[in-house]
């Protein structure tokens, strides 16, 4: 249950920032509360971080913060990284997949350490 919490959190919290890019196609119009309101995608975007912060919340509460918050985060990274790339098409160079292939190889390591659960 206690990394299901993770696994729940990292993808909420990854699905919201999918979403706020998704939500417009250029800066978002901060002086149109009226647009801000009725964009769904921005407002997924806000239920999905407020998912991604309660499922964090009760990770943290049952693993090691020195466990729970790296791995929450660096998941999320990572899952917006493969998100950029293969559903937006940014661009992506092989220093990137270095980077975020170090980033998954410290979740795992985090996972399976001593003491994680």
């Amino acid at each position: 249950m206690t990394w299901l919490l993770v696994i729940v959190g990292i993808l909420a919290n990854a699905a919201a920032s999918v979403m706020v890019k998704l939500s417009s196609k250029g800066p978002l119009n901060l002086a149109d509360p009226v647009g801000l309101l009725t964009n769904w995608r921005l407002l997924l975007a806000a239920v999905s971080y407020g998912a991604a912060f309660l499922a964090y919340a009760a990770a943290v509460t049952r693993l090691p913060l020195n466990i729970a918050h790296p791995v929450s985060t660096a998941g999320a990274i990572v899952i917006v990284g493969a998100a950029s790339a293969f559903l937006i098409r940014d661009a992506f160079t092989p220093l990137h997949w270095l980077g975020y292939g170090l980033l998954l190889s410290g979740i795992v390591a985090l996972a399976f350490a001593k003491g994680a659960a």
